[in-house]
């Protein structure tokens, strides 16, 4: 039985014209032949520096083992310049299709949360793919998350309030570290803080068709990016649940979620039935889809409306979660 495709619904006007001007950089597919060029421009983010600019805010690396000998991981950790110690920590997985991307991307958001919440913020520097295919992204985002527990109190961080979080490729990394950290009884988490994650391999849903050739992350580009990730094993049995956390037929025993994703983005409907599935089986999940958002609305045009309206719930939720 096949399915009716509609075309997607609109975007939001204000972010459609922001979508506009941001296609005349940026075309909506990503091939293979973009990741070099798009790694070489670094997504156009300003140095780490001038991010932090006059804020006190203390930003200092840690070199860690890598998993089962692989090379070592970096770690950025971000902290107030008066951190009083004992408050939450966040465990930051970057976005960028498991292709592109590092451990900065992302960090205008991050770095508010480091104010807001005294929280200590940690942002690992996993590998891409194609280079190095799963599992080692997701292998090294579990060995940042035990270094980090391990280390909490020598950071100032309560091990009982470590959120785990993510966007899109990084809220799928999020989403499987945190199923990994249940199989293996590894850390403890409070909460998984999943934006726009990509979780789902197989690219089959209806918002994956409907969103091909337009936008910032569409049909194609996830296609790039799983191929990249998984190769001859994309879309076969062999794929595992932390690789592609959609395949978990088990969501008991994880931690509470927030899961958002835009209404015009190829990550709508395989986000929404993870909530889904996680409610379905007595788990806590907290649910928006934006109306008339894309991919990465929010990063792209941090001052519109609907995308102030997005990190002010995260935000919101951090709070009910972590009681700050």
């Amino acid at each position: 039985m096949s399915t009716t495709v509609h075309s997607a619904p609109p975007f939001d006007v204000e972010l459609g014209a922001v979508l506009a001007a941001i296609g005349e950089n940026l075309p909506p597919t990503i091939t293979p032949d973009l990741i070099g060029p798009l790694r070489q421009g670094g997504l156009g983010a300003p140095p780490i520096s001038d991010l932090i600019g006059d804020r006190p805010i203390e930003h200092v690396e840690r070199t860690v083992a890598g998993p089962d000998g692989a090379p070592d991981i970096t770690l950025s950790i971000f902290r107030r310049t008066d951190h009083a110690g004992g408050g939450p920590g966040i465990y930051h997985t970057h976005g960028g299709g498991m292709i592109i991307g590092d451990r900065f991307t992302g960090a205008d958001e991050f770095l508010s949360w480091v104010l807001e919440f005294d929280a200590v913020v940690v942002s690992v520097e996993y590998r891409l793919a194609p280079e190095n295919p799963d599992p080692a992204p997701v292998d090294d985002c579990y060995a940042g998350l035990v270094w980090f527990a391990e280390h909490a109190d020598e950071l100032g961080v309560d091990p009982d309030r470590i959120v785990i979080g993510g966007a899109s490729a990084g809220g799928g990394l999020a989403a499987g570290t945190a199923l990994k950290a249940r199989d293996l009884g590894g850390p403890a988490i409070a909460g998984q803080l999943l934006i726009y994650p990509m979780i789902d391999d197989r690219n089959e849903t209806v918002s994956s068709h409907q969103i091909d050739g337009v936008g910032v992350w569409d049909r194609g580009s996830n296609d790039t990016g799983w191929n990249a990730l998984l190769g001859d094993r994309r879309g076969t049995d062999d794929v595992s649940i932390y690789a592609a956390p959609a395949r978990a037929k088990d969501l008991t025993g994880l931690p509470p979620a927030f899961i958002d994703v835009a209404s015009a983005e190829v990550f709508r409907d395989e986000d929404v039935a993870y909530a889904t599935r996680i409610w379905e089986q007595g788990g806590i999940a907290e649910l928006h889809v934006w109306p008339g958002g894309f991919h990465g609305f929010d990063a792209m045009s941090p001052q519109a409306t609907l995308s102030l309206q997005a990190r002010a719930a995260r935000v919101a939720w951090l709070h009910r979660l972590l009681g700050a």
